[in-house]
């Protein structure tokens, strides 16, 4: 195989998870040009992936939500003359597409076995998410060696984000922790009341700065907590590009987030992390980086996670997890 396409799943954890994917085709395909398509969303992500070579949009929401749209993608597939396409999306629209391009080998799950000439029979899907995806390939007879996730870092990011450190009051030589307080679903959030403890003891007890990471919609949060807290903090939710978030946990002690895209991404560059579980499970999202890593999660008995009783209204399983907990896993990374 000279030219292989793979067809990429949504959310930014999952395309961290992914990266593997590509490691693999890379490293038994060496002189194939791996193209992948992927939604907008995860675009940024995969451009610090050292494996693809080329990156294709399908905006399934926006411009190719047409139908001549996604006619259009088709014929520019069909040009591209791929040889194979692995589909890691259980998407039968992506799975007709691929179909319509007229790719001669298509390897995916076998729920889309109608449009697939090799159908991947998957046996259960309690897996990590990595593996699961690394199933497809290994369907197809690739032997996978290396299953971690590693993205990789741009110097200028690093110059970027140490000069907006030392705006916010971090000097190059000081030590801090990066507090991610967002969550893609509300379930997913550890409570407010209890960040602005933690952020407290790591303050007083720990002597380590804190710095607030997070899209824009989080940065008045951060700013209660920091607030609350009675704390001097960095806050650069929303002041920082994919890249430059990167950046910014590679150099940080410890990364302490619930189980969402920075999570992975921190862990991804090598970061020492400590993910906090509760509606999701550790077996199939936890880290999979080359950083140590502490994770806390505790069976409240209430579901059987993956949770997703959205309209739960004490949310249990998150607030178990108590600072105590942090600050114990704190201590065992540092030691």
């Amino acid at each position: 195989m000279n030219n292989i396409l793979v067809v990429n799943v949504n959310w930014l954890g999952d395309a961290v998870f992914s990266i593997p994917v590509f490691k693999a085709l890379k490293r038994t395909y060496p002189q194939a040009r791996l193209t992948c398509l992927c939604v907008p969303r995860v675009k940024e992500v995969l451009q610090h992936c050292p494996y693809i070579d080329k990156i294709i949009i399908y905006d399934e929401n926006g411009k190719h939500r047409f139908p001549w749209r996604k006619w259009k993608l088709i014929r520019y597939l069909k040009k591209e003359k791929f040889d194979a396409a692995f589909l890691l999306h259980r998407s039968m629209t992506r799975a007709l597409i691929v179909y319509l391009a007229g790719i001669p080998l298509r390897i995916g799950y076998g729920k889309l076995k109608g449009l697939l000439t090799h159908p991947v029979v998957m046996k259960a899907e309690d897996i990590h998410r990595c593996d699961y995806y690394l199933k497809v390939l290994e369907g197809y007879g690739i032997k996978v060696q290396d299953r971690l996730c590693e993205l990789r870092l741009n110097a200028g990011d690093m110059q970027s984000v140490e000069g907006k450190l030392n705006k916010a009051g971090i000097s190059s030589t000081e030590d801090y922790v990066v507090l991610n307080t967002g969550g893609n679903w509300d379930l997913k959030r550890w409570g407010e009341d209890s960040f602005v403890i933690l952020a407290k003891r790591l303050s007083e007890e720990f002597r380590v700065k804190i710095v607030f990471s997070g899209a824009v919609k989080d940065r008045q949060y951060c700013q209660s907590i920091a607030q609350r807290a009675s704390i001097s903090a960095a806050i650069l939710a929303g002041e920082t590009s994919l890249g430059e978030s990167l950046a910014l946990y590679k150099r940080a002690v410890v990364v302490i987030s619930a189980d969402s895209g920075p999570l992975h991404l921190a862990h991804s560059v090598g970061a020492d992390v400590i993910g906090i579980f509760g509606p999701t499970r550790p077996e199939i999202t936890g880290p999979r980086g080359s950083g140590r890593f502490q994770i806390l999660f505790k069976d409240v008995g209430c579901n059987k996670a993956p949770c997703y009783h959205l309209s739960c209204t004490n949310n249990v399983c998150m607030q178990s997890v108590t600072v105590d907990d942090v600050c114990k896993a704190f201590q065992k990374i540092r030691a």
